[in-house]
């Protein structure tokens, strides 16, 4: 079989280990022969392509980004973009394809089996674990080490300057690396989407800190949390959504909690330094059981599926349940950490 890989969206640790596990097993034990779409699915509707066989996966398993490249193509946001999409599909000889992407890029899979009986396999991918249907994706843990790496750090300069620090992090929809990274991190205060406290909650918690005699305080926030009479921006992409980069929520909290408190009040956002860099262990395991399982299913012909981590076993589910809807931070996991705030 004739196999191509994608990786659509925003890039994350890990990718490139599920490409070396995909063409690895695919070619060494089945015999497949693999094409890499570069940049997502406009790599399809332009059939920029590149070869990938051993040579091309030799030495990537620890490697950050993606060497397929990607971006936020929607091929449904323009007329004729789906049969474009199918047609490309054929002129390139292609009997089956492996997305590895999260919920736009696999939603956009599962329209294009659903309409044009496209052969896909899913593989979840996505920093903000946001995706339905998996226990957790590759690129989460690395995420959050990442920014409570950053968190270690702003503790000592925040004490040193007696300083509260608001630490925004990605999560668009959801705030699943802000809660795990602001528990691990011994954060103060966690404002997320899903579980939203007003900015006076916070404001009361770091003046309570303070007069107990603790002079520095962290606050992290998700870049998605909406915050109370803030522009919401207006520039949207593809997939029609709002560009974050626009509303800067950290920025914005921190002033609001400066004037409030009158407290030396900074900000840091630690935006796609998450995205970037080595992947941790775990990842590069999680990748490589993705990849392996998605190169499995190809050869049993198993097709509209995605790979999910289920306890600890990967399993195949329809594409249709893993983009059904979000996953977000159940209330029970949000307690423990609101258990903390100051």
């Amino acid at each position: 079989m004739k196999v191509g890989l994608l990786t659509g969206g925003g890039d994350c640790p890990g990718l490139n280990a599920v490409i070396r596990a995909a063409v690895k097993v695919g070619a060494g034990r089945y015999g497949h022969e693999h094409l890499g779409l570069l940049h997502g699915w406009r790599g399809l509707l332009e059939k920029e392509t590149m070869p990938l066989g051993p040579d091309e996966v030799r030495g990537i398993l620890h490697r950050g980004g993606t060497i397929l490249r990607s971006s936020r193509t929607n091929p449904y946001s323009r007329d004729g973009g789906g049969e474009e999409a199918a047609a490309a599909f054929a002129d390139l000889g292609l009997d089956a394809l492996i997305a590895i992407g999260g919920e736009d890029t696999l939603g956009v899979a599962r329209r294009l089996h659903e309409d044009f009986g496209i052969n896909v396999i899913g593989v979840p991918k996505t920093i903000d674990n946001d995706l339905s249907g998996t226990d957790y994706t590759f690129g989460f843990a690395t995420a959050v080490q990442v920014a409570v790496d950053a968190i270690d750090r702003l503790h000592s300069t925040a004490e040193s300057h007696d300083r509260v620090m608001v630490v925004e992090v990605m999560g668009r929809h959801v705030g699943w690396i802000a809660t795990y990274a602001g528990l691990a991190g011994g954060a103060d205060f966690i404002l997320v989407p899903e579980h939203p406290h007003p900015v006076t909650d916070v404001v009361a918690a770091i003046k309570r800190r303070h007069e107990a005699g603790s002079e520095f305080s962290i606050v992290v926030v998700s870049e998605g949390y909406e915050l109370e009479g803030a522009d919401t921006g207006e520039a949207v992409d593809e997939f029609g959504h709002v560009d974050l980069a626009d509303v800067d929520v950290g920025q914005n909290l921190a002033a609001r909690i400066g004037e409030a408190t009158g407290f030396d009040t900074r900000s840091v956002v630690l935006g796609h330094i998450q995205r970037g860099g080595t992947p941790c262990a775990a990842d590069r395991v999680l990748a490589t059981r993705f990849g392996t399982a998605a190169a499995h299913l190809v050869a049993k012909g198993t097709f509209g599926r995605m790979v999910a981590l289920v306890g600890d076993d990967v399993r195949d589910i329809p594409l249709t349940d893993a983009v059904a809807e979000l996953k977000a931070v159940p209330p029970e996991r949000f307690a423990v950490a609101e258990a903390f705030f100051a």
